[in-house]
């Protein structure tokens, strides 16, 4: 071995275990399983669950729309193995639910979907008058419409003789279901219910709170609600957290706090004899379009009713987290044998340094496109990045390598378009940007699509076109602070964004810098 290689080994090797721990501890970090409390135990059913009987590729928006029986009474029989009650919401396409319901020990909430619509209102009213005419042992209360107040598709008093049409043709308890707000805002509903039904969602609220505060929350509305409106009952109608999504304030997304929430408020319940129930039982995917990537995942159970270990057991933000440190693995020693034999020692050492980053980034962009994307738009723009982060890794590690043979070519091509993917990076920096400060509810925060691109970039300028860099670089720059203002000082994952935004910004000035035209000489 020449002298030079020998020179070049050591700090390489030092380099490659240095990014395999690092991997290691990334991956395992996200994965780590947790042990908790169980709520739900063969010997111990909980009280009630929110059910809507759509498949994970299924939408109520789909037309036609079908329901499928065989997917409800697969979903019912193993509902009944941890619960007593489910909830419903709508009427339409539920006429087989209430004997299913029976087959498998089970009661039912049944809900009327209140809308805008005055026929289609009618026709869900006159469905669940019906059914739970029909089904009394079964049928144990009705639920006249849902946050139909909060989105202000019916007046306190429409609601208000809904609910009086529904008492006088049927025997079971009638409620109405809302946001707790929404009842001290309407008053006069409340006189009108056999019981009160709230709904608590930490995660939701116009300040959200942190899953360390989201249980004394809930005690607090619960017990105001129930001195306010004694002696009817309270029914905590929809209380959970999310396993996926983007933070909230101080309020993170994830499976290990969604399980804490969930068994912490069963415990909270079952000590204080409250009535409630869990939203919900399965993701639901196609609540993505409304409610951006978190809607999709408040389930107990996943989409394809896969277990996440919510009610019982270790639960882990990424059970398969092995699978994705072998694809980094994989992923990362192709790269390496791209780039081939480091030019020197300060190569040697950033080499695998630079590819473990790489390799995170991508896969951790491709695990959240996995979870936010939902049509082809969104599946080409996620495409387009990780597209962005393989030709930017390449470049930069042909640019630490010592090139021969084909490289050098391959290396050239990139050279001659550095400057078009940093701003290609720019530009999707500041779309992404506008969008989270002028649209950010629903949106998540896409530091892992940008982070390499940005690093490598503010480390190593290139000559691009000067006056589309600085305009890019304002843009990302003023809306730093605006979308850290609109987020809180306690978001993370804010936080993190506007770091990467801000090392992408100085990447567009550094080369802005280098690209300035030479000064005109006097003659």
């Amino acid at each position: 071995m020449p002298s030079s290689s020998r020179s070049l080994l050591l700090p390489y090797l030092f380099s490659c275990a240095l990014a395999l721990f690092a991997l290691g501890g990334l991956w395992y970090g996200i994965g780590q399983p947790v042990t908790l409390a169980d709520s739900a135990t063969p010997s111990h059913k909980l009280q009630c669950v929110s059910y809507s009987p759509f498949d994970k590729d299924q939408s109520p928006f789909d037309q036609p729309f079908v329901l499928r029986p065989e997917r409800m009474d697969a979903d019912l029989a193993l509902l009944a193995k941890r619960f007593r009650c489910i909830r419903t919401y709508s009427m339409d396409g539920m006429q087989a639910l209430p004997a299913l319901a029976r087959k498998h020990g089970l009661q039912l909430m049944q809900g009327a979907w209140v809308s805008r619509d005055p026929l289609a209102t009618q026709r869900e009213v006159d469905a669940l008058i019906a059914s739970a005419n029909a089904n009394p042992d079964v049928v144990r209360s009705v639920i006249v419409g849902n946050e139909a107040l909060l989105r202000k598709e019916v007046t306190g008093a429409q609601l208000v003789s809904l609910i009086a049409q529904v008492k006088s043709q049927v025997r079971q308890p009638v409620t109405y279901a809302d946001v707790w707000e929404f009842w001290e805002q309407y008053p006069e509903v409340a006189p009108a219910v056999d019981f009160i039904t709230i709904h608590l969602l930490p995660y939701w609220e116009d300040q959200p709170t942190g899953i360390d505060a989201a249980l004394a929350q809930v005690t607090r509305v619960r017990e105001r609600f129930g001195e306010q409106y004694a002696p009817k009952d309270i029914l905590i109608g929809e209380t959970g957290w999310p396993s996926e999504g983007r933070q909230r304030d101080t309020a993170l997304p994830s499976r290990i706090n969604q399980a804490r929430f969930i068994r912490g408020f069963v415990q909270l319940a079952e000590q204080n004899g409250w009535h409630y129930n869990l939203i919900e039982a399965f993701d639901q995917p196609w609540k993505r379009e409304s409610e951006g990537a978190v809607g999709g995942y408040w389930g107990l159970f996943a989409a394809d009713r896969a277990e996440k270990n919510i009610l019982a057991g270790s639960v882990s933000n990424l059970p398969a987290w092995p699978c994705w440190f072998g694809a980094s693995l994989l992923l990362g020693l192709a790269a390496l044998l791209l780039a081939g034999r480091p030019a020197s020692v300060r190569s040697a050492l950033l080499l695998p340094l630079l590819t473990g980053l790489g390799s995170a980034c991508m896969l951790l962009w491709a695990e959240l496109a996995l979870i936010t994307s939902r049509f082809v738009g969104e599946w080409l723009w996620a495409g387009s990045l990780l597209g962005l982060n393989v030709l930017v890794l390449i470049y930069a590690l042909l640019s630490l390598s010592a090139r021969g043979g084909w490289r050098q070519p391959l290396f050239n091509a990139l050279h001659q378009r550095a400057g078009w993917w940093l701003l290609a990076s720019g530009f999707a920096g500041a779309v992404l940007m506008l969008g989270l400060v002028f649209d950010a509810r629903y949106r998540s925060f896409p530091s892992a699509a940008l982070l390499l691109p940005a690093l490598f970039y503010a480390l190593q300028p290139v000559v691009l076109a000067r006056r589309e860099a600085l305009l890019l670089a304002a843009l990302i720059g003023l809306g730093v602070p605006l979308q850290l203002y609109q987020e809180g000082p306690g978001n993370l994952q804010a936080i993190g964004w506007a770091l990467v935004s801000l090392l992408l910004g100085a990447a567009l000035i550094r080369s802005a810098r280098l690209s300035r035209p030479a000064p005109s000489v006097r003659r």
